[in-house]
């Protein structure tokens, strides 16, 4: 053996101690979801959030008395689309630790089709398990089913889900990083 190998070995286990200490793997983990009282306002719109179908939202923040004028306690929305508003709006202030989105591979949902218009309305879970990170989901955008404010980002844990919802309803699929600004206001 060389003195180069052994100095190249030596250099890659150092790396990736060094790695090991520098990971977030001792990072505090994300606040977990909460339910959504059904008489709870939505932190955006101000809409009674248990009054409304379709998709709800969640955002912890550190200290979210920065962006709730003074309340303790994650911001909590009527929709998907409040939910990437009130982020976007406040962005300046602070970053959301996590985003939460009702998970619709999670709940047993229905879509009423009997309404008067084109659109369909989806149904509202409040419970604590009817939502997921929004970074490990997959987002259909702009389908025929609308939410609380109308247009709607439907999230789904499961890929499959969300092609069987978008084959049968439309819609585009994203990524929770790949949502803007832009897209939101357009779907208002």
């Amino acid at each position: 053996m060389t003195r180069r190998t052994v100095l190249a070995g030596a250099t890659t286990a150092a790396l990736g101690l060094a790695a090991g200490c520098l990971s977030d793997d001792d990072a505090e983990p994300a606040p977990d979801p909460v339910s959504i009282d059904s008489g709870q306002d939505c932190d955006n719109c101000t809409m009674g959030i248990g009054n409304q179908p379709g998709p709800a939202g969640q955002l912890h923040y550190e200290d979210p008395t920065t962006v709730l004028d003074g309340d303790d306690r994650p911001a909590q929305f009527c929709s998907s689309l409040c939910t990437y508003t009130f982020a976007f709006e406040h962005e300046d202030t602070a970053d959301p630790e996590v985003t939460y989105l009702t998970d619709y591979s999670a709940v047993d949902y229905e879509v009423d089709e009997s309404t008067d218009s084109d659109n369909y309305v989806l149904s509202r879970h409040l419970d604590a398990d009817a939502f997921a990170a929004a970074t490990g989901l997959e987002l259909v955008v702009d389908s025929d089913v609308e939410g609380a404010m109308g247009g709607s980002i439907v999230a789904f844990s499961d890929g499959d889900d969300a092609t069987a919802f978008s084959d049968e309803y439309g819609g585009e699929h994203y990524e929770h990083e790949d949502v803007t600004q832009e897209l939101v206001m357009s779907l208002m």
